[in-house]
């Protein structure tokens, strides 16, 4: 089962259906989602392939005594109403219209939007991407859901005739929005382990940067120390400059700090850095030489 068959599933069982006026604005939510049009017979109807949705829908409908069909084709779930007894909702041109209310209460915004997504609204598996969308009739609808959502906190964004969200916590606050608080618990527990490898990763590949650089400077210096060597010029460098470049001989892995602690007079990594960039120039002079 999907992330999102699982969320309707849940909502479809948990959430009441004793409010008439919440019951009329999840009702809303479905008829002005995507998967709902206007036949030529001048009936509405709905099609899903979510039984739990569309189980859903003939409670909203049958708990506000409107009559219904429901039909089974292929794989999807068809329910077909008559137009004339749905008074609060508005048909023009063949789509499907609602009265955006500035003053509509917080319990029936919710209730407009959990309508929304059960109708024509998913959500991909959090462990592979971020990505919730809802597909609206029209683009009249898509503008008023959208400030329903921004008056409830949630940003979204959108194209066409669909709203969206990528980002994790958006995600998380909509699910608990529209009272899906399973979904939220098991969402909130993949994005956090999620943060936790990202941050781990990012901690290994910042180790694994710095292991290269450290390995890339040190090949530089044994070369120039070689050289030296090969040279003879090795011996006209100071006491200071042989102590670090053996050392840097003996431990080519070595981090610069730590080279510094094993002088006979420890040094930090800046002082280290300078002796080993000294010796490096030095030798850069003798190749040019020859």
């Amino acid at each position: 089962m999907s992330f999102s068959s699982d969320i309707k599933q849940e909502l479809n069982k948990n959430t009441s259906l004793t409010n008439k006026e919440i019951v009329k604005q999840e009702l809303i939510g479905y008829l002005i989602s995507g998967n709902a049009s206007i036949t030529n017979a001048r009936e509405i109807k709905f099609a899903t392939e979510s039984d739990y949705n569309i189980n859903r829908f003939s409670k909203l409908l049958t708990n506000l005594n409107i009559d219904h069909e429901i039909d089974v084709i292929g794989k999807s779930f068809i329910i077909i109403l008559k137009i004339k007894n749905i008074n609060f909702i508005r048909v023009k041109d063949n789509l499907i219209y609602f009265d955006y209310q500035e003053d509509l209460k917080e319990e029936n915004m919710r209730a407009l939007i959990r309508g929304t997504f059960m109708g024509a609204g998913s959500i991909n598996n959090p462990k592979k991407e971020y990505h919730l969308e809802i597909d609206l009739e029209n683009n009249i609808n898509l503008e008023n859901v959208k400030k329903i959502l921004n008056k409830l906190g949630i940003n979204v964004k959108t194209f066409q005739t669909s709203i969206y969200i990528k980002e994790g916590e958006e995600i998380s606050k909509f699910l608990a929005l529209i009272g899906a608080n399973k979904a939220v618990m098991k969402f909130e527990d993949i994005r956090i382990q999620k943060e936790m490898n990202a941050k781990i990763n990012r901690l290994v590949n910042c180790e694994t940067a710095n292991l290269n650089k450290t390995i890339n400077a040190s090949i530089e210096q044994i070369a120039a120390i070689k050289k030296l060597q090969e040279t003879g010029e090795f011996k006209k460098l100071d006491d200071n400059l042989k102590e670090i470049a053996v050392l840097r001989l003996e431990n080519p892995d070595m981090p610069l700090i730590e080279l510094g602690k094993l002088l006979k007079e420890p040094i930090g990594k800046s002082g280290v850095n300078y002796r080993l960039k000294k010796i490096m120039e030095i030798a850069d002079l003798c190749i040019r030489k020859e």
